[in-house]
């Protein structure tokens, strides 16, 4: 009998390590699965590391996750992964929540997935709210609601900068990513978009 962890964050830049502590990591798991830069809107069987974890867990472990919503894309992916889990044997200990079982469990675990759900959809929402609001003001001020010069995220370096730059020195891509603190990648679309 084994105490298994899945993990997910939804961004490369975020990081496993506060849901793992959050659960006890260390010697209190046994097997760690994870998804990371995995979106929440992913069915979970779909999810690398969460079907590892399916074809891992057997009757009497017990798996751990951090959050409803790490067990599924929706109210109904989540309650479906549970049901199976459970007909498995295998034990489920939402952190914060406590062990579901059959019955009560169920429908509490119904309940908290479709407010989960719910609150993405909000999410959803309020971002395209935020998105109208920055293109109308874009269009009748020049700038978005927050004062930015365009809807994107900010260039990394001034194009034209970089490619003059580049030139006047003959300096490879490497030599002018790090002259300008940006990546390599970037000098190469600049370039690209230059020639």
């Amino acid at each position: 009998m084994s105490r298994i962890a899945y993990y997910r964050v939804s961004t490369v830049g975020q990081s496993i390590e506060a849901q793992r502590a959050a659960l006890g990591g260390g010697a209190a798991i046994t097997k760690e699965f994870f998804d990371e830069g995995v979106s929440g809107t992913t069915k979970a069987a779909e999810r690398t590391g969460f079907k590892a974890m399916l074809g891992y867990v057997r009757e009497g472990d017990t798996l751990a996750v951090y959050a409803v919503d790490r067990l599924g894309r929706d109210a109904l992916d989540v309650q479906a992964n549970v049901r199976a889990l459970l007909d498995r044997g295998v034990t489920v200990d939402v952190h914060g929540l406590g062990v579901i079982g059959r019955g009560v469990g169920e429908l509490i675990l119904a309940v908290l997935a479709q407010v989960a759900d719910m609150e993405r959809h909000r999410i959803v929402e309020r971002c395209e709210s935020g998105r109208q609001a920055a293109r109308a003001s874009l269009e009748a001020t020049g700038r978005t609601h927050r004062g930015k010069v365009s809807m994107g995220r900010p260039a990394a370096a001034d194009a034209q900068a970089v490619i003059a730059w580049k030139r006047e020195h003959a300096a490879s891509i490497a030599v002018t990513a790090q002259q300008f603190g940006i990546s390599n990648a970037t000098v190469k679309r600049y370039a690209r978009a230059a020639a």
